[in-house]
């Protein structure tokens, strides 16, 4: 709202032009504050206008140029669609916690860029299917004709432990009542449980399997402040200072 206290009328309260007032602005949660305050001042509350004349707030925009939006409320596709057309170089940040208990986290998935993990096709985790969620998958070597819809040799997860050793951050889950528009979404999509990890939706081997790629806050942030596109964020490794004395490779 914007104050009108002029001479000729009385002092009143009016609504902020649309090109003055945020179409996609939302109330913000201490969740949402809390998420703004891990970066710089300089970094919140970046406006950019649109071809219109429109202004958008995002949430972040780090140094680099990556924008980070952080979404607690759902949202419907076309708002989706709209601000990733607009920002492009974004990632999302999607308060999970609210679905926490709908969501499951199944077994562990080898590093796909593994030539023998290229070759397995892992079968779908939901809950109740027991056999899924402890893992379980066929070889495409060992099933040449597996386009014709006939029988494949079904393996459990024990055969490839050796692949688990390299294991990067992919995890199948099952979730109820999915919230569609993030499986949807062209941008990465993160959910913060509430905890220490975020758990990035992504698409995994031959079948495109839905997973999650489960990565540290700590590294989301030290890569959002240096990598220059959205999709690069955990992607690789650096060396990360704990303090003047102290390092790790993160």
């Amino acid at each position: 709202m914007v104050a009108k206290c002029g001479p000729r009328i009385m002092h009143h309260w009016a609504h902020a032009s649309r090109r003055d007032c945020d179409p996609w602005w939302e109330n913000e949660t201490q969740w949402h504050r809390d998420w703004k305050n891990l970066f710089p001042e300089e970094c919140r509350e970046q406006t950019r206008t649109a071809p219109d004349g429109e202004i958008h707030r995002a949430d972040i925009i780090t140094p680099t140029g990556i924008v980070i939006e952080v979404q607690h409320s759902a949202m419907t596709d076309a708002e989706r669609q709209s601000r990733e057309a607009f920002y492009q170089n974004l990632v999302w940040i999607v308060d999970g916690r609210g679905f926490r208990n709908q969501f499951d986290l199944h077994h562990l998935l080898p590093d796909p860029d593994k030539e023998e993990a290229k070759d397995l096709v892992w079968f779908k985790a939901a809950r109740g299917m027991h056999g899924a969620n402890n893992g379980i998958f066929w070889r495409l070597s060992e099933n040449p004709g597996h386009g014709s819809g006939g029988m494949v040799e079904i393996h459990g997860l024990h055969k490839v432990q050796h692949l688990i050793e390299t294991y990067r951050g992919h995890q199948q889950y099952s979730w109820l009542k999915p919230r569609r528009t993030w499986l949807d979404a062209q941008c990465p999509v993160y959910i913060d449980f509430g905890d220490e990890w975020l758990f990035q939706l992504q698409r995994y081997g031959f079948n495109k399997l839905e997973c999650v790629y489960r990565v540290a806050k700590r590294k989301f942030l030290h890569d959002a402040m240096v990598e220059t596109q959205a999709r690069d964020i955990a992607t690789r490794f650096y060396r990360i200072a704990e303090s003047a004395s102290d390092e790790r490779t993160t």
